[in-house]
């Protein structure tokens, strides 16, 4: 790690102008106490881009080109977020998916035969993995066109998820028959089995950035879980909207365990399900 001398620490004013353009790029907002944890994860980049200090780093941000500042605000979230999962995470949200969503829409077909999920913010991949094989075990979509979209801000994590290849932490609640089912091992390691990845596609989405999204068409379930927590209000409300326009009517919306739609949106109707309580767009 890069330890900063005095002439290279982050400032207070112009911690608050880096601030406001990871903001104004994501809609990632930090609070004045992360000033510490922005200054030691963003030195090396000062160090590796040779300049004297973090006012030197933000004039670069402000004076190169839109293509090359875009690159290194990437850069930037790639190194102040984290993107810790892991395959059947938070497990009675996905109870309520698979024994209580996934019939529903059967039974429903809003869209046809036509069952596509999107994966908002899948880090490594492991959740779009897990929603596929929960749509397998299911049982219920052999003949349906099923299709499984995982996005991220975030290219390093996405170029993992492309691979499919984890290691034990990534399996910390998996049941050995789903591990041996959907993965084979490989140099120590374990990958997604071909058929479930012929599945599951994966793309960069900054769920801040309008035309980007627009690039995902009417989806019938969303999962945006732990995403939410990184932005203030403001930002949740715009990203919300994008996601409410993405759902196709009758279409689910679930989220992380400690993140809700108060005082954000009166658009979803809250549902109470056997194993959680989700929110739907209306009929």
């Amino acid at each position: 790690m890069v330890n900063p001398t005095p002439d290279r620490l982050l400032s207070r004013d112009v911690f608050r102008l880096l601030r406001d353009l990871i903001y104004d790029y994501c809609g990632i907002f930090f609070e004045d106490d992360a000033a510490y944890l922005i200054q030691r994860r963003l030195l090396p980049r000062v160090e590796t881009l040779s300049l004297a200090d973090f006012n030197d780093y933000y004039r670069y941000l402000r004076s190169v080109s839109p293509e090359a500042r875009r690159a290194e605000l990437e850069e930037i979230v790639e190194r102040v977020t984290t993107n810790e999962t892991y395959f059947f995470r938070e497990s009675y949200q996905l109870d309520a998916f698979r024994l209580e969503i996934l019939p529903e829409l059967f039974a429903r077909r809003p869209r046809g035969k036509r069952l596509t999920v999107w994966s908002a913010g899948c880090a490594s991949g492991e959740e779009a993995y897990t929603i596929a094989i929960l749509i397998q075990e299911a049982g219920l979509f052999a003949d349906w066109d099923v299709r499984v979209f995982g996005s991220d801000i975030s290219r390093k994590v996405l170029q993992i998820a492309r691979k499919g290849i984890y290691g034990r932490a990534s399996f910390r609640t998996t049941e050995p028959r789903v591990q041996r089912r959907y993965f084979r091992e490989a140099d120590g390691k374990h990958q997604v089995r071909d058929e479930l990845k012929q599945q599951v596609s994966f793309g960069q989405i900054n769920l801040f950035d309008e035309p980007m999204t627009m690039l995902v068409g009417e989806v019938d379930v969303i999962f945006c879980r732990n995403v939410l927590i990184y932005f203030d209000q403001a930002s949740r409300k715009r990203v919300i909207d994008t996601l409410y326009r993405k759902l196709s009517k009758g279409g689910y919306l679930l989220l992380g365990h400690s993140e809700s739609l108060i005082n954000l949106t009166t658009a979803f109707e809250l549902v109470h399900l056997k194993n959680d309580m989700v929110y739907r767009k209306p009929t």
